[in-house]
């Protein structure tokens, strides 16, 4: 496997010695209407696996994309990146005949603690420190319970720990905030991330974050495709990936929302067929694809309540068998359902699992109070987050 991967990356280097354009997929644009701006068959589209095609209805508008066309305009290559991990990427061969895979996302990561002295407010000052608003965001939310932000004053400090993946140079999806303090007149107050179930904690052990449990939206006979972010194939020898979890259900059988939230999308989605998306307002959306109908009054705006009757299992769109695709997207970024569906609904730890946590947590916390009292405490890592036309080298 590495040595075609070394192939690829050989051939890559070579075709992409010229420069590609960086751009943001438009609003309103589909995988279809992108082939035919650019005079290539649609039977590129229809001659993939559903799986492949599903991935297509995937592509987020105003995300990032790269474009190399030949002089004459006429596409030669593009990488479309539908998640942190795997990007799409169509290209001409030898023959002049245009091709699809799909390639993994060669992405770095960087963890950091910084501390950051407070000059004018909590959030300038994070995303002056950082480049990045979402930080500020995070550690408002956490800290809703305990802290008075409008008691901070100049010389207060907040500091964080947190882990970004980047890619050409520019952040790949959200942040991840791992650790956080608010020191404010000399009191230190901390939250920490507890990986197992993604909630926050002081550093007693003590949960400070709101439970967003989601329930199964339907009555199934069976997973028939799990997630899979990004798989090697070892037979079709290439990366394959569902995003979303399968359940194979009869044509008509009911299907619930997994949250409360508002429509955000009820309507016919490419691949996924009937499909309607759910905003839970929590960093949140739900995708239920391949539905035969939808229930009385869903439609785009409608707030709806967990558990309230969205739709019917169907087989439309590009499905081999009556099932519900159910998409999760955190932040943007497609994650594994099961994982939140599956996930225990105590508020908290036990006691062996608490004892493990507050024993990472006590060293996490003595590497934050140190870059607190630092002379020359950590300038944290800013990426650039503008998109526009400027020429880059993909590889």
């Amino acid at each position: 496997m590495k040595k075609i991967i070394l192939s690829i990356i050989f051939i890559f280097n070579f075709l992409y010695s010229a420069q590609v354009e960086e751009l943001t997929w438009p609003r309103g644009e589909t995988f279809l209407t992108f082939l035919d701006k650019y005079k290539v068959s649609q039977k590129l589209y229809f001659d993939l696996e559903k799986e492949d095609q599903e991935l297509c209805d995937e592509i987020s508008a105003d995300g990032r994309y790269y474009l190399y066309t030949d002089d004459d305009g006429k596409l030669n290559q593009v990488l479309i990146p539908i998640s942190d991990d795997i990007q799409l990427h169509i290209y001409k061969n030898s023959k002049n005949e245009y091709k699809f895979e799909t390639l993994p996302i060669n992405y770095t990561e960087f963890t950091e603690i910084v501390a950051i002295e407070i000059t004018e407010s909590v959030s300038h000052d994070i995303a002056k420190a950082t480049g990045e608003v979402t930080l500020a965001a995070l550690i408002k939310s956490i800290f809703t319970e305990g802290v008075n932000f409008r008691k901070m004053q100049k010389g207060d400090f907040v500091a964080l720990e947190y882990s970004q993946k980047a890619y050409l140079g520019r952040p790949l999806g959200m942040p991840d905030l791992k650790a956080a303090m608010v020191q404010i007149d000399g009191t230190s107050y901390f939250r920490f991330k507890n990986p197992k179930d993604d909630k926050y904690y002081d550093e007693k052990g003590s949960g400070f974050t709101k439970s967003y449990f989601f329930q199964l939206p339907l009555t199934f006979k069976q997973i028939s495709s799990e997630f899979t972010n990004k798989r090697w194939h070892p037979v079709l020898q290439r990366y394959r990936a569902h995003l979303g979890t399968d359940f194979s259900a009869p044509v008509g059988r009911t299907i619930f929302a997994a949250a409360d939230g508002k429509i955000e999308f009820a309507g016919v989605k490419g691949g996924y067929g009937k499909t309607t998306i759910i905003n839970h307002n929590n960093g949140y959306k739900t995708l239920y694809g391949h539905q035969s109908d939808w229930a009385n009054g869903i439609k785009q705006g409608k707030t709806i309540k967990k558990g309230e009757l969205i739709g019917y299992v169907g087989n439309t769109g590009l499905s081999s068998g009556p099932h519900l695709h159910l998409g999760l997207y955190k932040n943007g970024v497609a994650v594994n359902p099961m994982s939140v569906l599956n996930k225990p609904s105590v508020d908290t730890l036990e006691m062996k699992e608490r004892n493990a946590f507050l024993a990472t947590t006590k060293a996490i916390q003595k590497k934050i109070e140190d870059q607190v009292k630092s002379q020359n405490r950590k300038i944290a890592t800013k990426l650039d987050r503008t998109t526009d036309r400027s020429e880059i080298n993909i590889f």
